[in-house]
This record gives C-alpha cells, sequence and structure tokens, in this order.
C-alpha cells in the first residue's frame, strides 16, 4: 500500500438528518443519501454551502442504507429493517422489491447494484445482529453476511454467497465480468466472477488499511472508491483468531458499551485490477466514521452514520 497523502475537507453542509450512511453522486452530479428517519434525500449544489439545497424523494418507513440510481429515474434502496425497495421516480412512492429469503425475513440489507439486464444484487451484512448492534457482528466475527440475487422478473431473491465477514458495499467491475463485495470484518475487498472460466468463484481483490462500508463506482472507466469507516484494530485482529465463545462474550459486551468511532478518517480508490489509485486520510477529524464516499466535479463526498450532514472534500489530482 503507498503512503496515503492528506484528505483536504473544504466544508460541511448540514442535512437536518442524522445518518447520510451511503452517499451516491447520480448522473447529474447531485448527491442522494438516506437518513436515519427514513427519508432519502437529494443533494443538490454541494460544492457551495451557501446554495446547497436539500430534498425530500421518499421515505421509505425504514431505515435506508445503500442506494442505487436507476436510468429510469428510479432509485434502489437496502432498508435495514425493510428489506430491499424501490423509489419511483417522480411521485416517490416506494415497492418492497424482496423482504424475504428461503421463508426467513430479510433484515440488514447493506448495498446493492443493478446490472444493465435489470439483474440486482444487493448483501446482508448480518444474519445475527441487527444495524443497532452492528458493533457485535465486527467483535464477534460471525461470518454470517450474504450476498443475494434478485432476478430482472423479480420474485424470490436467492442466496449466491454465504459466509462473508460483515458484508457491505458492492460494486460492478468496470467491464461488468465481476462484483466487489466489501467485507468490513476482514479488512477485504473480495471479487466475485459473473462471467468467464470463473464465473460463480470468489478471490481477493485488495486487502486494505482499515474497515471498508460502501463502495461506489465512478463510472465504467473511472476508480473504485471505498470508504474505509476505521482504520484496522490490532487487538480486534487478535479476538479474530480466538475461540468463538471469547469472541461471543465480547460482543455481548460491545453492544452495550458506548462507542467512540476514530478520529483518523480514509478512503482509498482502486483501479479494476484491485491496485491503489489514491489513499487519503485525515487524523483527528471531527466528521468520523465515514461509511461512504462519492465523487462529484471537483469535490469528494463523504457520508457517515453518525453525523448530521455531508463533509465536502477536495478532489485529489489524478495520478
Amino acid at each position: 500500500m503507498d503512503r496515503p497523502t492528506a484528505l483536504h475537507p473544504l466544508h460541511y453542509v448540514s442535512l437536518g438528518a442524522r445518518g447520510p450512511e451511503d452517499v451516491v453522486a447520480d448522473a447529474h452530479g447531485r448527491v442522494l443519501t438516506g437518513a436515519e428517519d427514513g427519508r432519502i434525500l437529494r443533494v443538490h449544489h454541494l460544492g457551495d454551502p451557501r446554495t446547497a439545497r436539500v430534498e425530500v424523494l421518499a421515505e421509505t418507513g425504514g431505515r435506508p442504507l445503500g442506494l442505487e440510481p436507476l436510468p429510469d429515474g428510479g432509485v434502489l434502496v437496502c432498508d435495514a429493517e425493510r428489506g430491499l425497495l424501490r423509489v419511483e421516480p417522480g411521485g416517490g412512492t416506494v415497492h418492497v422489491l424482496a423482504d424475504s429469503v428461503a421463508g426467513q425475513r430479510l433484515r440488514f440489507c447493506s448495498n446493492v447494484v443493478a446490472l444493465p439486464d435489470g439483474t440486482v444484487y444487493f448483501t446482508v451484512s448480518s444474519r445475527r445482529y441487527p444495524l443497532d448492534q452492528w458493533i457485535g457482528d465486527i467483535v464477534e466475527h460471525t461470518g454470517t453476511g450474504r450476498l443475494l440475487r434478485l432476478p430482472a422478473e423479480g420474485g424470490e431473491p436467492e442466496v449466491v454467497l454465504e459466509g462473508l465477514q460483515f458484508a457491505n458495499g458492492l460494486a460492478v467491475g468496470g467491464d461488468g465480468a465481476f462484483l466487489v463485495i466489501a467485507e468490513t470484518g476482514a479488512c477485504r475487498l473480495t471479487r466475485y466472477h459473473l462471467t468467464g472460466p470463473r464465473a460463480g468463484r470468489t478471490d481477493l481483490f485488495a486487502a486494505l488499511p482499515g474497515m471498508p462500508d460502501n463502495l461506489w463506482r465512478e463510472g465504467p472507466d473511472g476508480p473504485l472508491w471505498a470508504a474505509l469507516a476505521s482504520p484496522r484494530v490490532p487487538p480486534l485482529d487478535l479476538l479474530h483468531r480466538t475461540r468463538p465463545a471469547v469472541r461471543g462474550a465480547a460482543a455481548r459486551a460491545a453492544v452495550h458499551a458506548p462507542y467512540r468511532p476514530s478520529g483518523t478518517i480514509g478512503v482509498v480508490a482502486l483501479d479494476d485490477a484491485g491496485r491503489t489509485v489514491h489513499h487519503l486520510t485525515r487524523r483527528r477529524s471531527g466528521f468520523r466514521m465515514v461509511t461512504s464516499v462519492c465523487a462529484t466535479g471537483d469535490h469528494l463526498v463523504l457520508g457517515s452514520l453518525r453525523e448530521p450532514g455531508v463533509a465536502v472534500c477536495a478532489r485529489p489530482a489524478a495520478p
């Protein structure tokens, strides 16, 4: 991993709602995000805090996490409480696309992508812990994360991969031949091959210097951006090597303890071979627990599970 460079904050834009966990830029450079209160927001003119404007697109009635803008103006939403949703363009009507798999209720859906043929893939972070106890899964290292597939014609989703360590962000390779899955609990990105002789198999895409959260691809020829929600925690790495009973006891304590995010934040950008293009960090940041990043114009926009707004930073020069 190359030496990181500084992440330069420019300004902060309040959204009037907490927890913009995922931020994604649409085709017009506007930024979409979901808030803790269930609203899906679209933010205009983020480059200037004096003219930034927040528009409400829809209310899911749950807790929206990962988003995927669609060519027709709709938005796919992974809702931690309600499952996989679609927000219709125009009126903001919300439809449930999937709320169960194999007869079990879907919970903790995390991120979603749509392929050109209409197939939808999405992740489930944990089958054991809900969103408000996410740290329990990270500590226990349950390996209950999943990748699911919803056919273009709809119906019941199918389980494609199991045993993932807190499956989180999801992105499509630039040539559409593979998916990249963020495994937060393992500090790695995993590649799932969609086509070719390795179709249906996985391998390591990249090992990271922290815990990846949401992923965002900057167009078919652009880099893949990953937010690092936390630096690596060496004591946690050691705990993950202990017996399940020890990890379980530690997790039960962790979910009841106050969590204070690290003051070090970071993002990375990678090419389609998994090589690092940018690694940006900031120590002693007032904006904490960066769970998503996207680029629009000359700026990087950072989202957070905890903050009541987004941070706008300078976009790095092309290497």
